[in-house]
């Protein structure tokens, strides 16, 4: 009997449910009355018929408690169905984690069997069209999947929903603050890092995106600079820097001190040291890929700051509900404005250089006078069309300019340098169902570097140019298999151009060298993840076609993360890849000596192609606001030129081919204390040449910083921040001389075995202060403090020796990183 009497009760509550439109016309046809109603205002209501044998009255009592609709009985057989006018509006929402309280962004809200996809924004706000009864999906990596009602968001307001976080140590440990916040590490290895959330870090103003790179175990810089970037030993340019798919061959202002990217924009940055995916190339050593997209249509709002080197606005316009407008522009102060700032950065910059009269050597008393400026331009356009395809175009422009007067009492001469980068992308992306999705870009970016060394000296002028164009395009489909299953494909056409221009008047000589290379290249990359995340593998495969070499390379990748139990995980990257296009310098004192490296294009004999092995062993713990990893690795890069590696010493002007091994290891500890956050980290490098045609044949990389620490304390309270923290490593390789050869007509140098020697430790203690004043629901004011080498310590970061002409004495020339350098930084976002 007890039991007839569940089940009877439980066949109740499991009553089939039915649109009130149904409903509402079988009451019409049993009552014989009609009733007046909007349907795009019932649409969302799904309810269990109320019992046939109740009165009309009770029937409409019924629905009302159900739905929150009034009925109004208009005459004796006309009723009218009307909701509230507040909810005369789309279905939105806020999504926030039930145990932080912190907005969910990113996660996926879809519309069941209507194909109907949104995501939320950082402020976890989302919304839909009234388009369907069916039930809405939230799902996110980190939480529990949710399934709610329409209705539940046909309310007043948008509703605050809140999300279950997943209680799997897997997303502790692999998707989690990582430094800082805003720095995230993903389950496939890769680095996120987003400005927007940044928290703070020792020494920036604001989140310079390459200058935070550096605060990344076995990221750093042997000079101190942006625009010199070098991921585990390699080479600047063996990194791919993309821009919305652009490719950046410019990446710093004021020639490598700052990023050439505004900070102001809402950019997520992926960073990627090894087992990158197939459908990057080039690159040997990383990809760092930005993006300014958002999966919503965002509010507008828009931000203006200044600081002591440069001024900056950003202003993102919604133009309708599914499209916006976005604009970024930042221009230096320096041609008006000598801040101690900048002339700090002055005398780093232009050291040992034409500017600072490196070839005077005091035989003539020579004085300069320079005008500097840089600036960097964004634009960018997001149309959603229907429900499954999206269109975004984007451009940029960013600029370097120097003017120089040298000047003596008996003569002037003008000299100039300038250098730009613009791209433009144009991206369609199309859903086509839940499973299968489509995406086509067409990119274009254009570099040049252009000078004109007037010699006071000798009279002589120089004309020097290089300029790059590259120009493709790359389809990419994805597949979902199944739930752990998923395909990609796609196919990217690439041709890069390069043009190298070289000009002297007296005695006249001419050079103009153009080289143009297409490549084809087809990939495939398969992604497998377990539903309880405890594994996760993505395999990729790259074919290479060099139309000019007839040339096809095949490149592996693969990424692999295994939960090894509730703290600790195991990751095993890999990858194979190859660079056609590498930068070199012909002479030190090219391009006035500020910005000498030139792009050039591999031709398979002096130049070869690039190519790179690369694994990685890895282990990450979390447990108790712990985290530690540890990451070994592995690289091999053949096909490297001496001209790109630098040189100072006996080999500066010596042209051949070689490569380099390094072995490595990284390690990282931090630990969160509440308010306060700390982290150490330590990476070991073991870099060696082989040059077959050199004596020795090996010998220390250029690069090579043997152990390298970095430390940050953090304190967050409230809207107020500090960070304290210091950079350490060893001494940058040098090759001394033992005597010098002396010859009336040609003094040369001796030199010891090549990196024979390193420079002093580089020690640099830094400081930052954050503080945020909300003004109203709209306005809020950021400043931000920061102090660059606290202790002004004196840091050798080159050296290099040269012939007095004087008196045939050797010495020697020193270049330092930055003295003590305040800044400040004032923000208002409205």
């Amino acid at each position: 009997m007890f039991l007839f009497l569940f089940l009877l009760a439980h066949a109740q509550q499991e009553k089939e449910l039915y649109p009130l439109k149904v409903i509402l016309d079988e009451i019409s046809l049993t009552h014989n009355i009609k009733f007046n109603y909007i349907d795009e205002e019932l649409i969302v209501y799904q309810i269990a018929p109320p019992k046939s044998d109740l009165s009309l009255s009770a029937k409409i009592t019924y629905i009302e408690s159900k739905t929150g609709l009034k009925i109004k009985k208009i005459s004796a057989n006309y009723y009218s169905v009307y909701n509230n006018q507040k909810l005369d509006k789309p279905l939105c929402g806020y999504l926030f984690d039930n145990e932080l309280g912190l907005p969910v962004e990113n996660a996926t809200i879809k519309v069941l069997n209507n194909n109907v996809v949104v995501f939320s924004d950082e402020k976890g706000y989302f919304e839909l069209q009234l388009v369907s009864p069916n039930g809405i999906e939230i799902s996110h990596l980190n939480f529990e999947k949710r399934i709610i009602t329409p209705n539940e968001l046909y309310v007043s307001g948008c509703p605050k929903i809140k999300l279950v976080p997943i209680i799997q140590k897997l997303e502790e440990v692999v998707t989690q603050r990582y430094l800082t916040t805003g720095i995230y590490k993903k389950n496939d290895g890769t680095l996120e890092i987003k400005p927007r959330k940044f928290g703070i870090l020792p020494g920036l103003i604001e989140p310079d995106v390459l200058m935070t790179l550096q605060q990344i175990p076995g990221i750093n810089s042997v000079s101190e600079t942006a625009s010199n970037i070098n991921v585990r030993g390699g080479t600047h340019d063996q990194n791919l820097f993309l821009w919305n798919g652009i490719r950046m061959f410019q990446t710093g202002h004021f020639f490598g001190l700052i990023s050439a990217f505004n900070p102001s924009l809402a950019q997520t940055i992926s960073v990627t040291k090894n087992g990158s995916s197939a459908f990057y190339d080039e690159g040997v050593s990383s990809v760092i890929a930005i993006s300014s997209h958002s999966k919503s249509i965002e509010k507008t709002n828009s931000s203006i700051s200044s600081n002591l080197i440069s001024a900056e606005f950003y202003t993102k316009i919604k133009t309708s509900d599914k499209a916006n407008f976005t604009l970024s522009g930042r221009r230096s102060l320096t041609d008006f404005f000598s801040s101690p700032t900048y002339r700090n950065y002055r005398n780093k910059v232009f050291q040992n250089t034409v500017v600072t009269n490196l070839n005077n050597n005091q035989t003539i008393d020579v004085k300069t006078k320079e005008k500097f400026y840089f600036y960097d331009l964004t634009a960018q356009y997001q149309q959603k069309i229907g429900q499954k395809n999206e269109l975004s175009i984007d451009a940029i422009v960013i600029k370097n300019s120097l003017f120089l007067n040298q000047y003596t009492i008996d003569a002037s001469k003008n000299s100039d340098l300038g250098q730009e980068n613009l791209g433009g992308t144009i991206n369609w992306k199309t859903n086509w169902n839940t499973n299968n999705t489509s995406q086509l870009y067409f990119y274009s970016s254009k570099y040049s570097l252009v000078s004109q060394n007037e010699s006071i000296q000798t009279n002589q002028i120089l004309k020097q140019e290089n300029k790059v164009l590259d120009l493709g395009f790359q389809l990419k489909n994805s597949h979902q298999i199944s739930k752990t299953l998923q395909f990609n494909n796609g196919y990217q056409f690439d041709e890069i151009g390069v043009t190298n221009f070289d000009e002297i008047n007296s005695p006249f000589f001419s050079r103009n060298s153009i080289k143009v290379l297409r490549t084809h290249s087809v990939i495939a990359e398969g992604v497998f993840e377990t539903e309880s995340k405890n594994t996760f593998l993505k395999v990729g495969l790259r074919g290479n076609y060099f139309d000019t070499f007839k040339l096809f390379l095949i490149e592996p990748r693969i990424q692999f993360n295994q939960s090894l139990s509730e703290t600790v995980r195991l990751e095993i990257q890999g990858e194979q890849k190859s660079q056609t296009l590498s930068q070199v310098i012909d002479l030190q004192q090219d391009f006035l000596g500020i910005e000498k490296r030139r792009w050039t294009l591999a031709n398979e004999t002096t130049n070869p192609i690039q190519k790179s092995n690369q694994v990685s062993v890895g282990f990450s713990y979390k447990k108790n606001n712990w985290l530690i990893t540890l990451d070994n690795f592995y690289k091999k890069v053949t096909g490297i030129t001496t001209s790109s590696q630098f040189f100072q010493n006996q080999f500066e002007f010596v042209k051949t081919t070689g490569d380099y091994h390094i072995f490595g290891s990284e390690f990282l500890v931090q630990k969160n204390f509440g308010k306060f956050y700390s982290w150490l980290s330590y990476s070991y490098n073991d870099n060696k040449y082989f040059f077959k045609s050199l004596q020795p044949n090996e010998f220390i990389n250029n690069f090579e910083l043997k152990h390298s620490i970095s430390w940050a304390g953090i304190y967050e309270w409230k809207t107020i921040k500090f960070a304290l923290g210091f950079k350490w490593h060893t001494g940058k390789p040098i090759t001394t001389p033992t005597l010098t050869v002396i010859d009336a007509s040609n003094p040369e140098i001796i030199y010891n075995s090549p990196n024979n020697d390193k420079l002093n430790d580089f020690f640099q203690l830094n400081f930052s202060a954050s503080k945020n004043w909300k003004i109203n629901n709209k306005i809020s004011l950021e400043t931000n403090a920061s102090i660059l080498n606290l202790l002004n310590k004196k840091n050798d970061v080159n050296r290099f020796y040269r012939i007095n002409s004087t008196n045939n004495n050797v010495e020697s020339v020193d270049t330092y990183a930055l003295e003590l350098t305040p800044n400040i930084n004032i923000k208002l976002s409205f």
